[in-house]
């Protein structure tokens, strides 16, 4: 054997062997499938942009009033107009260039206008178009990591168009956990409790002549945690989920499922000194607007000591709020616009109705090639095979994600690896014809073939670049499979082929049979 061969045989027997290697054994493990073969669920949500508006407004608000007493300008109230629109009402005439110089230095986000003892700020556009690009941003972030502590495996979290985010979780035997983990909007917070429990809000505010004090605010109790009923507290949190340093699944003193907590320095000392100046009156713990308890402060709490957060959770529960609070509260809202559940048994028929296409497929066509081109035929049934194994090869080991739609790229790859053969096989019966040599005409028909396989083939790997760059998870699995096996065609359809032609006829071969 020349050694221009040897090079070849050995680089085709380590190719194949590193496929083998790599698919064996065809499982779960090794390739795993998508939503659509194992079944699981598709969600499509759309985060609540306004929200981080609002907040920004409202956070605006507090800084303007601070920034006016601050600068010793005259003002009645600042008061929130809208989304993104603020008032401050009761300025002096006299110190309005005042006022454009605090508003100019401390407010740069901020247009303003001043309308008698008016001044009117609203948020630039550029501003609130970069705060709703960043709330959908750090929600799919927050989403990705709620669901990375959750264990699914391959989940695909895609932002699509301005504000919404694609949700597929393949193998999820428990949608409504998952949808509430992800939804959970998770701003944690303690806030000292004024009044309550109470079983209306006329009875929470009989003390106040059923006003609300413009420091404290009216929240409902979480019926699950068995705090049912209102509660008056304070609007300024003592501390937040931001302060947390650590937090984890405990037990309470009954045995009870429990979140344990400890806090940061800043907000460890806040903590030690509001409950040391507060013994004896109760503490709210506070998940997305409701009560999950208000137990009574009975010592200060040493900024060391941490906490713990009960509320008759389930072992379940108090894992998923462990784990939200570790991935970061959401920025905005989310609400779902699709849902669809897809279960084992309609993935198991998928994978069925796929696998007896794909064989009928291959089949079909092997017979094709041996009928039609007999001994060269079965040369082109040794490289699509190869191609399909080196595939699955591949597929395992960038632990890619197999899907329906993937599938079909495999059969649509095949016959654009059988089309490969039959332009070769008809260029070399070309040179044949010509009178030329069995060895001259291999050549020249794998050389001249070579153009127009390669054209083909790098026009389709670059449409499938683009459907895996903008498609959603069925998409990008037929892309992905679809460019893996065009690729291995031009390694096996040019190469492989060309080294079995040459090693056949340089044996048996005298005259060209095709």
């Amino acid at each position: 054997m020349k050694k221009n061969l040897q090079w070849k045989v050995i680089l085709s027997l380590v190719v194949i062997g590193g496929a083998i290697i790599l698919a064996y054994p065809f499982n779960d493990k090794k390739i795993k499938r998508g939503l659509d073969l194992k079944g699981g669920i598709h969600l499509v949500l759309q985060v609540i942009t306004d929200d981080s508006i609002n907040m920004e407004t409202d956070q605006e608000v507090s800084r303007l009033e601070e920034l006016l007493k601050k600068n010793a300008i005259t003002f009645q109230k600042v008061t929130k107009e809208g989304l993104g629109r603020i008032a401050v009402q009761g300025t002096l005439a006299d110190e309005e260039g005042k006022t454009r110089d605090m508003f100019d230095q401390y407010s740069r986000d901020w247009d303003y206008s001043f309308t008698g003892d008016r001044a009117n700020l609203t948020l630039k556009p550029l501003v609130v178009q970069s705060l709703r690009d960043q709330s959908v941003s750090q929600s799919k972030e927050t989403i990705d990591n709620r669901i990375n502590t959750y264990g699914v495996a391959e989940p695909l979290i895609q932002r699509q168009g301005a504000d919404k985010i694609v949700v597929e979780l393949p193998g999820v035997d428990d949608p409504e956990r998952v949808k509430e983990l992800i939804k959970v909007t998770a701003v944690l917070e303690w806030k000292l409790v004024k009044a309550g429990p109470a079983a209306d809000e006329a009875t929470l505010l009989q003390a106040t002549n059923g006003l609300v004090p413009d420091d404290a605010e009216i929240l409902r109790g979480d019926p699950k945690r068995g705090q049912g009923g209102f509660y008056l507290v304070n609007k300024v949190a003592v501390v937040t989920g931001k302060d947390l340093r650590t937090i984890r699944r405990t037990s309470d003193e009954w045995n009870n499922p429990a979140v344990s907590f400890t806090l940061n320095s800043d907000g460890g000392a806040r903590f030690e000194q509001v409950t040391g100046d507060n013994i004896g009156k109760q503490i709210a713990i506070i998940l997305d607007k409701k009560v999950q308890s208000a137990p009574g402060i009975e010592d200060k709490i040493q900024r060391t000591q941490g906490g713990v957060i009960r509320g008759r959770f389930t072992p379940e529960e108090a894992d998923d709020l462990v784990n939200i609070l570790k991935a970061g509260a959401l920025p905005a809202g989310i609400r779902y616009l699709e849902e669809r559940t897809i279960g084992p048994a309609l993935g198991a028929d998928s994978v069925r109705q796929g696998l007896i296409a794909g064989l009928v497929a291959v089949l079909a066509v092997m017979a094709f090639m041996v009928i039609f081109y007999k001994l060269s035929g079965l040369n082109a049934v040794f490289a699509l095979l190869l191609n399909v194994l080196i595939l699955f090869g591949a597929l395992a080991y960038f632990k890619a994600t197999l899907t329906l739609p993937g599938i079909a790229g495999i059969i649509l790859a095949i016959g654009m690896a059988v089309d490969a053969n039959v332009l070769i096989f008809e260029r070399i019966k070309e040179e044949a014809a010509l009178g030329k040599g069995v060895m001259s005409s291999i050549s020249q028909g794998f050389s001249r073939a070579f153009t127009a396989i390669f054209d083909s083939n790098l026009t389709t790997i670059i449409s499938a670049v683009f459907l895996f760059q903008f498609g959603t998870g069925p998409i990008r699995g037929y892309a992905v499979t679809l460019t893996v096996s065009l690729v291995a065609n031009l390694f096996t359809a040019v190469f492989v082929s060309h080294l079995l032609f040459d090693l056949t006829v340089k044996k048996t071969a005298k005259k060209l049979s095709i």
